[in-house]
């Protein structure tokens, strides 16, 4: 088998596909994230500690600049993003076990019918 015909069949597996998918909408998710983060959460924060600003917060150490605001701003989208997707997992795991769960036993028979078909089953032979 061709090394292109064997890549081929890797790349157009469902698997390969879906990996694909999650990705795109991982990276679009994760700037919905960024911005509620950034333009909503941030600013709430900021006023409540006084009008602290976490995008300007900065050190200068001789010519270099330590961003450390921004740092954590990233650090507190990376725990949102994970939260979500923490929720998410958790419900998909909890709808694949209702989904999983075996069909109820029959209800037993009661004991006379049991008896009655022994009887019958005797009578036959």
């Amino acid at each position: 088998m061709s090394i292109v015909k064997e890549f081929r069949e890797f790349a157009v597996k469902g698997n390969v596909m879906d990996l694909a998918v999650g990705v795109i909408i991982g990276a679009a998710f994760g700037k919905i994230v960024s911005s509620l983060v950034e333009d909503v959460v941030m600013p709430v924060i900021g006023s409540l500690m006084g009008g602290l600003d976490f995008g300007g917060l900065a050190v200068k150490i001789g010519s270099a600049t330590l961003k450390y605001g921004k740092f954590l701003q990233t650090c507190l989208d990376f725990l949102i993003i994970a939260w979500a997707i923490f929720l998410i997992v958790k419900l998909i795991n909890r709808l694949k076990r209702e989904e999983e769960k075996p069909a109820p036993a029959p209800a037993a028979k009661p004991q006379q019918e049991v008896l009655l078909e022994e009887i019958r089953d005797l009578l036959k032979k």
